[in-house]
């Protein structure tokens, strides 16, 4: 009789293929991946390294090929903003950088910071200032691209405070693709306008600006000595308002559909709750665009992959009982749990397990390879960092205490390894990628996403409470399982574990497969392989069968496919060839093995 994916995994194998939302079924389509193919993220900063060696499979060092990390950063807000003297302009941009932190650029602090500096383009901005002339466009346009071009602009966005003023300004700007996200422009009526400014006193003592109406000094002294700015009159304020209304209209063809008027004749923090508004959709707006297009890119990157595979392997790869695999099979296998655990995450997934038991990753083989684990779980992590996520590997630690602590042999110096494995030539370990254990304590507000590296139970011991820790204290962020063993072991008195089973098996199985790929043998046996199962998030289980070919070749055909996994009864009937709708019949291991040859 046939083994399913339901019965004790001595008995059963798995291995899982790569499937991509518009390509054919797999049993049709023709596979190949090289690690040196992935590439995630908007922008690429860094490159890390990530290598098998043919014949050890595992490297503390490895040839550096392949695996490019970029760090995706979301796009900063770039914003423009306008508004006639007394708009109240100045106190918005204030308000604007200490809730989005934008780097504040006003062309007046640039050209005092840049004469006394002693600049080159200082000095020739002075020389047109001692004569008293004004300061040409193109050597204004030099300073504003010479600040925006700076790192702290570049990584935390920029506010640009009443430039351009002309429409010659804002085409200089547009030919040097500096554009910003929005335009936002301080209606204030005209009277209000010319109210603010006449009613405005300077303190010559302290430079405080005061307003007889709005903002009327502390005392009777200060306001003796205020005196009012020469440009404070109702005349020049009128002339200054028709020159800023003009320049106003002939700048508003260039940023017309991105420009958004506020009334900004309220006070300043009902005035600054319609901005923040505005600055925050806007954001939203961006951080969503830029993930529509990843995931664009990523499905033309998916599509090229596959197309450029038509003349090598054709589903399932063959001589699976070849130990050790060879390159080409691990690297398939890892990009196959990689696509399937990307898209499941993208969906919004957050509690998902990986069961993958190829010979080199099936622990009661004696050709498990601790290294095979290591590489898939390094290929998982270095990818999600990638996308920019901060990415906690964990291993689970000695449980038990005195004589009984301990931890399964299988994990034996598994967080070592992960220790010293290479991350990459630029450090992605301990920036985006950091080792832990399993816990509710290693949960940190930065983290993005959790691995766990095949959590399991012990004798005597439990990793269900521990791991039902973290995952609550994760909350909504997603958390993967690698080749997880939840079911029940016994006691140390060598008696069930039996308090709370149920809520633990309920919870176990509160982790939905992504991934999930198991060898088909005969009952008792791990040779020869007669099938296997597959299953890539969304599709569905399908069941393969191995059938030999002349000349010492071999390939699997696909026999079923199912909503749900298969058990024992259903696997058997479709190598039988039953239909699904007949009954079912108990059928021996013999009655098996002769239908089947």
């Amino acid at each position: 009789m046939l083994q399913s994916s339901l019965a004790p995994p001595s008995h059963l194998h798995c291995t899982n293929l790569y499937s991509v939302p518009s390509l054919p079924p797999l049993c049709s389509l023709p596979l190949s991946f090289s690690s040196s193919s992935l590439s995630f993220g908007r922008r690429r900063c860094r490159r890390l390294s990530f290598g098998v060696h043919v014949d050890t499979h595992f490297s503390i060092n490895p040839e550096p090929k392949g695996l490019r990390v970029s760090c995706a950063i979301s796009e900063p807000l770039k914003v423009m903003i306008s508004g006639a003297p007394a708009s109240g302009k100045g106190t918005q941009c204030e308000m604007i950088v200490q809730k989005f932190g934008l780097v504040h650029i006003s062309t007046g602090d640039l050209l005092r910071s840049e004469v006394s500096s002693g600049s080159e383009i200082g000095n020739k901005a002075k020389e047109y200032m001692d004569t008293g002339r004004l300061v040409p466009d193109e050597v204004v346009i030099m300073m504003v691209t010479a600040r925006i071009s700076q790192e702290d602009a570049k990584e935390k966005g920029w506010l640009l405070d009443g430039f351009p003023r002309t429409f010659a300004q804002a085409q200089s700007l547009e030919k040097l693709k500096i554009r910003p996200d929005v335009y936002i422009v301080l209606d204030v009526p005209d009277q209000i306008l010319i109210d603010r400014c006449v009613g405005r006193r300077v303190d010559p003592v302290t430079g405080k600006i005061y307003h007889l109406k709005f903002f009327p000094p502390e005392n009777e002294e200060i306001k003796a000595r205020l005196v009012t700015r020469s440009d404070d009159t109702e005349e020049k304020v009128k002339s200054r308002l028709e020159i800023y209304k003009k320049n106003a209209e002939a700048i508003l063809s260039t940023y017309s559909t991105i420009m958004n008027k506020v009334d900004g004749n309220h006070s300043k923090d009902e005035v600054f709750k319609a901005i923040d508004s505005l600055l925050s959709k806007v954001q939203q707006d961006k951080e969503n665009m830029m993930k529509l297009e990843k995931s664009i890119r990523a499905s033309e990157r998916l599509s090229n992959l596959a197309s450029s595979s038509q003349e090598n392997w054709r589903g399932i790869p063959t001589r699976l009982n070849n130990i050790p695999h060879s390159r080409e099979i691990r690297t398939y296998f890892y990009d196959d749990v990689l696509q399937a655990t990307q898209r499941a995450v993208n969906d919004g997934r957050t509690r998902l397990k990986v069961e993958i038991n190829i010979p080199e990753l099936n622990p009661e083989m004696d050709v498990y390879r601790i290294g095979t684990l290591m590489e898939l779980v390094r290929v998982l992590a270095l990818s999600f960092a990638d996308d920019g996520k901060h990415v906690k590997v964990c291993v689970q630690g000695s449980m038990g205490e005195g004589a009984l602590a301990g931890m399964p042999l299988q994990l034996a110096g598994t967080r070592k390894i992960l220790e010293f494995m290479d991350w990459g030539d630029y450090g992605a370990k301990g920036t985006f990628i950091n080792i832990g254990s399993i816990g509710s304590k290693e949960v940190e507000e930065q983290d993005d996403l959790f691995i766990l590296v095949a959590p399991q139970n012990a004798v005597g011991n439990c990793i269900i409470d521990d791991l039902k820790a973290m995952t609550d204290a994760a909350g909504n962020r997603p958390v993967i399982l690698v080749n997880p063993r939840l079911k029940d072991l016994p006691g140390s008195s060598g008696i069930m574990q039996t308090m709370g089973r149920d809520k633990r098996l309920e919870y176990a199985a509160s982790f939905e497969n992504c991934y999930f790929f198991r060898l088909l043998y005969y009952a008792g046996t791990q040779y020869p392989i007669m099938g296997a199962i597959r299953m890539s998030y969304p599709y569905r289980y399908e069941l393969y069968k191995r059938v030999d070919e002349s000349f010492g070749k071999e390939k699997y055909i696909i026999l079923s496919t199912f909503s749900e996994r298969p058990n024992i009864d259903e696997i058997n009937d479709a190598f039988l060839g039953k239909p699904r709708s007949e009954a079912k019949k108990a059928t021996g291991f013999w009655g098996f093995l002769s239908g089947i040859l």
